[in-house]
């Protein structure tokens, strides 16, 4: 898909996608034909191989980008305070995507607070070039708009470093009447939605509500923000997440529409064919 910004979803599989995605010899390749980025989630939890990042990088083009997050040892048990090694091995481990990486996402807990942060400067400024971060905090202090937010930002425009705004209105909005909900509500921090401008690409992690019609409301200042950087010649990272990983497609066809009638240029994401309509929450 040649689009003038990078769009995708959490994960490159999920057995609802079976009949949506083009045909391929595997899941990424079929993914790759209709979306240009996806988040790397599964090296949070586990580390492939070089191997394995090497067959990834054989069934993406090369306009693809992976946006791979640190494994959780580092930016959860560590509070980025893991030896270098450590680091580094992993570094190694995804070399062979090097030249389909977007920027690494640096997912922090809530218990990484204002007491880390010079953690976080030692661990960006130890980082070889030309590897770069997106850096997302969920501690409560980086959301006030005191002198510990201005800390952080401050830190983050010194080394043209994004702050990823992650947009959980519509799950919020949503009744925790199913499973899927109540575990997303869990998971999800529900935080104020703060953006920084920097030079670096914006990347932005939209988690919808279950109600697919009711994201249209949430979506539509983006819509316009996204258009605009577009605009100004910037490519921004687009993730569309849903409580049901399952209808995370539904989703990027709204949010194509949506964009589509604000910049007709850019053309609407062909899915093989359309699940059925998706019930009320």
């Amino acid at each position: 898909m040649n689009l003038p910004y990078f769009l995708g979803c959490p994960q490159w599989q999920h057995p609802a996608w079976q009949t949506r995605l083009p045909t391929g010899a595997a899941p990424l390749e079929r993914y790759s034909q209709v979306l240009n980025c996806v988040e790397g989630n599964t090296t949070f939890y586990a580390t492939p191989t070089q191997a394995q990042c090497a067959q990834w990088r054989r069934q993406v083009g090369d306009d693809f980008r992976f946006l791979l997050k640190f494994p959780r040892s580092i930016s959860h048990d560590h509070l980025l305070a893991a030896p270098q090694k450590e680091v580094r091995g992993f570094l190694d481990i995804t070399a062979p995507l090097h030249d389909v990486l977007g920027p690494f996402l640096l997912q922090l807990p809530a218990a990484f607070g204002p007491q880390q942060l010079n953690n976080l400067w030692c661990f960006l400024d130890n980082l070889p070039a030309p590897i770069s971060c997106a850096v997302e905090v969920r501690h409560t202090a980086f959301f006030q708009k005191g002198d510990v937010e201005r800390a952080l930002n401050r830190g983050l425009r010194e080394r043209n470093t994004s702050r990823v705004c992650l947009d959980s209105r519509g799950l919020f909005a949503a009744r925790a009447d199913s499973e899927a909900i109540r575990d997303a509500q869990r998971k999800k921090p529900n935080l104020p939605i703060h953006l920084l401008p920097v030079d670096a690409s914006p990347v932005i992690r939209y988690v919808g509500h279950p109600d697919l019609e009711s994201n249209r409301m949430y979506l539509a200042p983006w819509v316009e923000r996204v258009a605009c950087w577009i605009e100004e010649g910037r490519r921004p990272y687009v993730f569309m997440h849903m409580p049901d990983k399952g209808d995370a497609l539904s989703l990027v066809s709204l949010w194509s529409e949506l964009l589509n009638t604000r910049l007709p240029s850019i053309p609407v994401i062909q899915l093989k064919e359309k699940q059925p309509q998706m019930g009320l929450f």
